[in-house]
């Protein structure tokens, strides 16, 4: 007597689909790899940027002296006070003067550089190398060579301008001398830094955009500023928010050219913000204010991004 199992219709025929192992290994390899992969980044940004921005902030919003510590919660007094110093208004004004004034040469000098370098030329490959050698070169020893080369005395500076006919100039002295010559020791180290990412960008731009160009009788002046410099628009909008950051981290340079001195000079005529903050925060000991001084550049640093940003939308 055989037994009649009674299958219902809906699973007669019906087959159960098994998943190979190493195929749900794989869909879960790639649902959680990715995050794995960037989870790194996250952890270093947490621990060395949220975590600084973090305890800036909360040590701005009390008086903190670098040796007793914290002597208590005193809010925005930092800040008001900030905003009514006149030396950290020197510090701003300086810094974003210094910016201009080594920023915009810095930039052209470099586009020129980028159209030269994108050309055939004998050593090409030893010369894209070369614009790089300043980025490598001691910073210190940047500063040392420089302040002999604009020093008032026996600088190489004054000998040439005196060939024409100028008086020697004291280069520490004044404000626009001082701002000039920390301004070519910016630029001799960052310049071939941005031509190497404008020549990146060049090298991109399809050929046939200048054949086309030439066989219409334009010149290469004109290609340069009809088809290259509207094809890297991205690599200089890169560019100018980048150097516009840097410019106002402004530290290294002006400290090592006022030989260490944090005031920037017997009249704070080159003491940038980043100056003002150290000053204030490890030769004064007012942890509190110095915090409120690092927020402040912050600020500042995000206003001028988003001016950019919106400049550059507006140009897209």
């Amino acid at each position: 007597m055989g037994l009649d199992l009674q299958v219902p219709p809906s699973v007669r025929g019906a087959h159960v689909k098994k998943v190979p192992r190493g195929r749900l290994g794989s869909r879960v390899d790639r649902a959680v790899a990715p995050y794995l992969y960037i989870v790194p980044f996250f952890v270093i940004f947490a621990v060395f940027g949220l975590f600084p921005l973090g305890y800036t902030a909360w040590v701005a919003l009390h008086k903190w002296d670098l040796v007793s510590g914290n002597q208590g919660f005193v809010g925005l007094d930092n800040f008001a006070g900030l905003l009514a110093d006149p030396d950290f208004w020197n510090a701003v004004g300086n810094t974003v003067g210094m910016l201009v004034v080594a920023g915009v040469p810095q930039l052209l000098i470099a586009l020129v550089l980028a159209g030269l370098l994108n050309r055939p030329l004998r050593g090409l490959t030893f010369l894209r190398m070369g614009v790089l050698a300043p980025m490598i070169t001691s910073i210190a020893a940047v500063a040392i060579v420089f302040s002999q080369l604009f020093s008032r005395d026996a600088g190489l500076a004054n000998w040439a301008i005196g060939l024409a006919g100028v008086d020697p100039i004291d280069w520490q002295a004044d404000k626009w001398s001082s701002w000039t010559a920390i301004a070519v020791m910016v630029d001799w180290r960052w310049t071939g830094y941005n031509a190497l990412i404008y020549l990146a960008a060049m090298q991109s731009i399809p050929r046939d955009l200048y054949e086309a160009a030439e066989l219409d009788g334009a010149s290469k002046a004109r290609q340069f500023w009809q088809i290259t410099i509207p094809m890297i628009k991205p690599a200089v909008i890169f560019t100018v928010i980048m150097s516009t950051i840097g410019g106002m981290q402004l530290f290294t340079e002006p400290l090592l050219f006022g030989q260490g001195e944090l005031s920037g000079g017997s009249l704070r005529q080159f003491q940038t913000a980043a100056m003002y903050m150290f000053q204030q925060a490890f030769e004064e000991f007012d942890y509190g204010y110095g915090s409120a001084v690092a927020w402040m550049i912050f600020i500042l640093i995000v206003l001028i991004a988003l001016v950019h940003f919106l400049i550059s939308r507006r140009l897209k």
